[in-house]
């Protein structure tokens, strides 16, 4: 059964990259003994909860950090919209183009007791991993309701150049072509 959650806000950063001119994604797996088994439809981007007063952006870089161990990169970031979990959980989203190696990341941890009513409190990590997927198979690794921010981000980059696009346009506009010389008679 999922927790109610309606009323709850949260705000989340989805990094992506291009390779070998493929779009890829980074998302996380939650970290403890309820999703060890879980994988297909259970991933998440890094995101985490709002309170009052805090602006949304400053709350998804934050989480980013502490749930990757690295800051999201200051760059111009595309705004995804938002989503309502099942839980009615709100998801508002970001995405910003940039690289992190999965093996350096460290995510924040939370306490709980396990197993229950054993009165053994244990650490747990609240992201056990993170990792780079094509849009295809982040699409079957992503919880449902946030799949729509991977169609939204391909259709921002679709309709938005890159700067790779960008260099190549201008290097084509600046190819000279030969000069023949004028005919004489």
């Amino acid at each position: 059964m999922t927790k109610d959650k309606s009323g709850r806000t949260s705000a989340g950063i989805l990094l992506w990259r291009s390779r070998e001119g493929r779009l890829e994604v980074l998302l996380a797996h939650q970290g403890g003994p309820f999703w060890v088994k879980k994988d297909i439809g259970h991933w998440t981007i890094p995101k985490g909860e709002v309170e009052p007063g805090e602006e949304l952006v400053a709350v998804a870089r934050r989480e980013f950090a502490e749930e990757t161990g690295c800051e999201a990169p200051n760059q111009p970031l595309i705004e995804l919209g938002q989503i309502t979990q099942k839980s009615g959980k709100l998801v508002l989203g970001w995405a910003v183009e940039g690289d992190l190696d999965p093996s350096t990341a460290v995510s924040n941890t939370y306490e709980m007791e396990w197993p229950p009513h054993s009165g053994v409190v244990q650490t747990f990590p609240e992201i056990d991993r993170v990792e780079w997927f094509d849009l295809d198979e982040a699409r079957r690794r992503l919880k449902a309701a946030q799949v729509p921010f991977l169609d939204r981000l391909q259709a921002a980059l679709a309709s938005t150049p890159t700067d790779s696009q960008r260099r190549l346009s201008m290097a084509r506009s600046t190819i000279s072509r030969p000069v023949r010389p004028e005919k004489t008679d």
